[in-house]
C-alpha cells in the first residue's frame, strides 16, 4: 500500500474553524485525522501540503516511520503549527491501518481498556454567549438562564459540566483577556468586582443542577498565579470538579495548585512527553489534559502512560468535532488512568452531519466504538459545503 494524496479541510463550525485531512492511498482506503485549530487554521493545513514530498508514495502503516520522518523535518520549530499538521496526517495513519486489518484504532494498542466513558458538557453556557441563535437554544441573557441551563443538564443524565468566566445579560460576552481583550488584560488580574461575579455566576449554575453534577471552570490563559489562586478560593465552596488553568510556567502552576483544595487541571497546550514531564516532575496538576488532534496518537499514549507512573489520571482535550470525540474516546480505551473526558453538546447545526450522525450521549458516557479505524468518516461534501472564511477572526 502506498500514499497517492493528501487532502485538507477548514470547515466553519460557527464560531470557530475546523481542520480535518484525508490520506488516501493506492488501494482505495482513505483515512482521516482532526487537527483543529481555532486560531491559525490555514496555517496548519499549509504546512500538512510542505510534507506531502515526504509522504508521497510511503507505505502508511509504518506509521511510526512516517511520524518520525515528519519530525526530523520539521524538529527545528517542534510544537505549535508543524506538530498539529504532523498529528492530523498521523491520525489519518492509523485510520487507514485500522481500516486495512478491519480492527478499531484501539485494537492496535491492546485495548479496549472499558466499553464505555464518562464525558462532561464543555463550554456549558460559553457556546449560548458566543451563538444562540445559530445553534438553536436559549439566549444566556441572566443569571435565571444560567440556573436553567444548569438544571438542563442534570436533566440530560451529564454528571459533569465545564464553564468559562462569562457574564450572562441582553449582550453577554465571555472573559476573553487572554487571548484578545480590552487594555490592561495582558496584565492577568483578577478584580473584586470579577470575583463577586464568578460567586454569582457559578452559584446560579450549582443551584439548577441542584448538587448533583460537577462543575468545572475553565480559566484558559487569561490569569496569573495569584489571580487563579483568588479564583479558586471562590470556587471552593461549589462541588468544583476543577479548575483548569493554561501555564507555560510549571513552577507557577504548582503554587496555584498548592494554595487551593480544588482540583487543578492543565496541559491542553503541551505537546509530547518532553513538554508535559516538568509539570509532572513539579508536581503542577491533578489531571492531565490531553489534546489529541494536536499530539497525535501515539504521542498522546506516550504522555497518558508517563502520567500513569505520577499517578496522574488525563482528560482528554476535545473542543472539536465528532471525529475528535471518537479520536478521544479511543485513547481512553487504550489506557488505565482516566479521569474523564470532554465534549461539546451546544454545536452547530451540521455538526452530525459532518461524520454521518449524531453521538449517544445518554446518562453522560459515551460507548467505545467497534468499527474499523475511528469508526467514523468525514462526509467530504459537508466540509465542502461548509468552508472557513479565510478572513475571519475566532469568535474566542
Amino acid at each position: 500500500m502506498k500514499i497517492t494524496a493528501i487532502d485538507t479541510f477548514v470547515v466553519d463550525a460557527g464560531w470557530r474553524p475546523w481542520q480535518f485531512v484525508a490520506v488516501r492511498t493506492d488501494e482505495g482506503i482513505t483515512g482521516y485525522g482532526e487537527m483543529s485549530d481555532g486560531r491559525n487554521p490555514y496555517g496548519i493545513v499549509g504546512t500538512v501540503n510542505d510534507f506531502l514530498p515526504i509522504l508521497d508514495g510511503k507505505d502508511p502503516l509504518a506509521v511510526e516511520m512516517r511520524y518520525w520522518d515528519m519530525y526530523r523535518m520539521s524538529r527545528q520549530s517542534t510544537g505549535g503549527i508543524a506538530a498539529k499538521a504532523i498529528a492530523g496526517i498521523e491520525l489519518a495513519l492509523w485510520d487507514i491501518k485500522g481500516k486495512a486489518l478491519g480492527v478499531p484504532v484501539y485494537s492496535l494498542f491492546g485495548g479496549p481498556t472499558r466499553e464505555s466513558q464518562q464525558v462532561y458538557w464543555s463550554h456549558c453556557g460559553t457556546s449560548r454567549v458566543r451563538a444562540n441563535e445559530l445553534i438553536g437554544v436559549p439566549p444566556l441573557d441572566s443569571f435565571e438562564a444560567v440556573t436553567e441551563l444548569g438544571a438542563e443538564v442534570r436533566e440530560k443524565g451529564f454528571k459533569a459540566l465545564k464553564t468559562n468566566l462569562n457574564f450572562p445579560g441582553t449582550t453577554p460576552r465571555a472573559y476573553v483577556g487572554g487571548f484578545g481583550g480590552a487594555s490592561g488584560s495582558t496584565d492577568q488580574n483578577v478584580t473584586w468586582q470579577t470575583l463577586e461575579h464568578l460567586e454569582k455566576y457559578i452559584g446560579a449554575f450549582s443551584k439548577g443542577t441542584k448538587g448533583e453534577v460537577q462543575i468545572a471552570l475553565d480559566l484558559n490563559f487569561h490569569f496569573k498565579p495569584l489571580a487563579a489562586r483568588q479564583i479558586c478560593n471562590v470556587m471552593e465552596q461549589f462541588n468544583t470538579m476543577w479548575v483548569e488553568v493554561d501555564m507555560y510556567e510549571p513552577e507557577g502552576l504548582a503554587e496555584v495548585k498548592a494554595g487551593t483544595m480544588v482540583p487543578i487541571t492543565s496541559g491542553e497546550n503541551l505537546f509530547g512527553i518532553r513538554e508535559y514531564r516538568p509539570y509532572f516532575e513539579n508536581r503542577s496538576m491533578d489531571n492531565v489534559m490531553i489534546d489529541v488532534p494536536w499530539n497525535g496518537f501515539a504521542r498522546s499514549r506516550d504522555v497518558a502512560m508517563l502520567a500513569e507512573s505520577y499517578e496522574l489520571n488525563i482528560a482528554p482535550h476535545n473542543y472539536y468535532s465528532h471525529l475528535s470525540t471518537m479520536h478521544s474516546i479511543n485513547l481512553c480505551a487504550t489506557v488505565p488512568n482516566v479521569r474523564i473526558m470532554e465534549a461539546d453538546i451546544d454545536d452547530v447545526p451540521w455538526k452530525d452531519e459532518l461524520t454521518g450522525g449524531p453521538i449517544d450521549y445518554t446518562n453522560g458516557e459515551v460507548q467505545v466504538p467497534t468499527k474499523p479505524g475511528w469508526g467514523v468518516d468525514i462526509d467530504e461534501a459537508v466540509a465542502r459545503a461548509h468552508v472557513w472564511n479565510s478572513g475571519r477572526g475566532p469568535g474566542f
